[in-house]
């Protein structure tokens, strides 16, 4: 669990590696000009190709190579191994992003968590604050508590529970 003590990662990304990552991004979208969205309802309807697909469709593809009297002309096995070596293709890029995306997201929700947490701690201590009549906190506590405008008990100066 994420407290203000408790700090697992302590780092911003330089400006120039940052833009360098996001370029990086840029040209692999730059090199793959062929990739395409799907609506929603396309994605639930196709066919999709698992493990034992994989096999089928390489074992009717080398039927179509090797008895190319048995096909009519409009069944193009060169089509049909575009398609499946470029799904071999994606498919080791898909799962070399997913293991990216997941490192990236989960490093978005711990600084995300550390920061909330730390602010948590912040809005605390100006509460604490405002209400000793310390000058000035009550501006900042004005501020801070619209986060929290809404959710209940707004008569009193409560603040979310900080796990320590």
């Amino acid at each position: 669990m994420t407290t203000v003590t408790n700090n697992r990662i302590s780092v911003t990304m330089d400006e120039y590696v940052f833009e360098q990552v996001k370029g990086a991004f840029l040209t692999i979208n730059e090199h793959m000009p062929f990739l395409i969205g799907l609506k929603a309802e396309e994605r639930q309807t196709m066919p999709k190709m698992n493990v034992a697909n994989k096999q089928f469709v390489y074992d009717a593809l080398m039927a179509m190579k090797n008895n190319k009297d048995l096909f009519p002309p409009y069944l193009n096995p060169v089509e049909l191994n575009k398609d499946y070596i470029l799904y071999t293709q994606l498919d080791e890029l898909v799962a070399l992003s997913q293991q990216l995306t997941e490192k990236l997201r989960d490093t978005q929700i711990l600084a995300g968590s550390e920061a909330f947490v730390s602010a948590l701690s912040v809005y605390k201590l100006v509460t604490t604050a405002a209400q000793a009549g310390m000058p000035g906190a009550d501006t900042v506590y004005d501020q801070l508590a619209e986060r929290f405008a809404g959710q209940g008990n707004t008569g009193s100066n409560t603040v979310p529970k900080i796990e320590e």
